[in-house]
């Protein structure tokens, strides 16, 4: 399912700003904070960086450079600065005052975007969870701003500080009541999630750094099996295009069938409430029996994406699952696909030859376990044989005069049912 976003707030103008620290690519942060800005309707005129041992308490910048964001601004009429890190209040209460500049910092951008783009309801909750517990402990910043344009005063200043009390109680609730929503939307969830292992139909999760083409990898291989497109997810070439966990049942023509999800994609640093906030949208990658880390492999920065990708799942505890490390868009990296290599497979999710061949990798891995046998079930057992042709693959089938007999290839779930009609 196709779509676009509407166009029709206009774009605005910012200048994003980092520190060079050690042991992070900053080349790699800025490139990723420039596609946030985009994402959220700006458009970054400037790239201005500092080299500094570690941000300082005050102004995260030093005081120079927080004078040459002034004079910048006032030179381009500019008036919004994007910083790649989360500030604390009195950084960016002390930065905006040097500056003049509205400044916001990648936390606050991400949560952002984040909003504009939930659509189910337990996304919209996740979101406002993650955003008041960024607002929380910033209530005291903002309240400064409130009395510094009021004049401030002892009076002034009581009154505030009951407002932050009063603010912070409001907040506080409001968290309590969505994460009572959203524990009830997990035992549900989790409800569904048992009635599906139940079923023995082994599960597969799409994983991977936003962008880098998961839901086209869902939509392809549901296009391949001749899914209706009311199946299709949301695909755009933006980040974060979809935040709600899609998971759809998969039956391959040998009678094969998987239940494959379609996650939330990642970004570096992405803020810890998010983190949080999301794990239980997540859980479909942690119940799996089969991830597969879509990567985009035209992307200069791929690598240090899959460790972003790997950094999240570690957050979120997803670990000791087995992984396909899919490098997707080689036809527009000029590589040969669809190849495969130990647990690498270079492919195009556009490209049907290369979703045949992830459907063959995707079998022989999720159905390693499974059980070629011969079994003969009496005519009065008909259920059984519903239910042989529905979960496993039919090899050979004889008519014997005490009933049918059947060379499969079965679940174990099935295999174990099956064991009194083993010949």
């Amino acid at each position: 399912m196709k779509e676009t976003y509407s166009t029709e707030i206009p774009v605005i103008d910012v200048f994003i700003a980092g520190i060079e620290k050690q042991r992070e690519n900053l080349d790699y942060t800025m490139s990723e904070l420039a596609a946030l800005v985009e994402a959220n309707n700006m458009h970054a005129v400037e790239d201005i960086r500092q080299k500094l041992d570690r941000p300082t308490a005050a102004l995260y910048f030093g005081k120079g450079k927080a004078e040459e964001f002034k004079t910048e601004s006032e030179a381009q009429g500019v008036k919004i600065l994007v910083v790649n890190d989360e500030l604390s209040p009195t950084q960016i209460r002390n930065l905006e005052a040097a500056s003049g500049m509205e400044v916001m910092d990648r936390t606050g951008l991400i949560l952002a975007i984040f909003a504009s783009r939930a659509q189910s309801r337990e996304a919209k909750l996740q979101v406002q969870m993650a955003q008041l517990q960024y607002q929380l402990p910033r209530l005291r910043g903002m309240q400064d701003k409130l009395d510094q344009q009021s004049g401030g005063g002892l009076a002034n200043r009581g009154a505030g500080e009951t407002k932050i009390e009063l603010d912070r109680r409001v907040i506080e609730n409001r968290i309590n009541h969505i994460k009572k929503d959203l524990a009830e939307m997990d035992k549900e969830e989790s409800t569904r999630r048992k009635q599906r292992d139940k079923s023995g139909i082994p599960t597969v999760a799409l994983v991977g750094y936003t962008n880098s083409g998961k839901s086209t990898t869902m939509n392809g291989l549901l296009r391949l099996i001749g899914q209706d497109d009311d199946k299709q997810v949301f695909e755009k070439n933006m980040l974060f295009a979809t935040l709600d966990t899609s998971v759809r049942n998969i039956q391959f023509e040998d009678k094969k069938q998987i239940l494959l999800s379609d996650t939330v994609g990642f970004v570096s640093k992405l803020p810890h409430q998010l983190v949080k906030a999301f794990r239980t949208t997540l859980a479909e990658a942690a119940q799996a029996d089969l991830l597969i880390q879509v990567i985009d492999v035209a992307d200069k920065h791929a690598e240090e994406m899959i460790q972003t990708t790997e950094d999240t799942l570690k957050a979120i505890g997803v670990e000791n699952i087995p992984m396909i490390y899919a490098y997707n868009k080689a036809d527009l990296a000029n590589i040969d696909y669809p190849t495969f290599s130990d647990d690498k497979f270079t492919y195009s999710a556009r490209d049907e030859k290369s979703l045949n061949q992830l459907v063959d990798i995707i079998k022989k891995n999720v159905f390693k376990d499974n059980e070629i046998m011969t079994v003969l079930i009496p005519f009065d057992k008909g259920q059984l044989v519903d239910l042989i042709n529905e979960k496993a693959t039919i090899l050979e089938t004889d008519y014997e005069e005490s009933g049918t007999k059947l060379k499969i290839d079965a679940p174990k779930i099935i295999a174990n049912q099956l064991q009194d009609y083993i010949v």
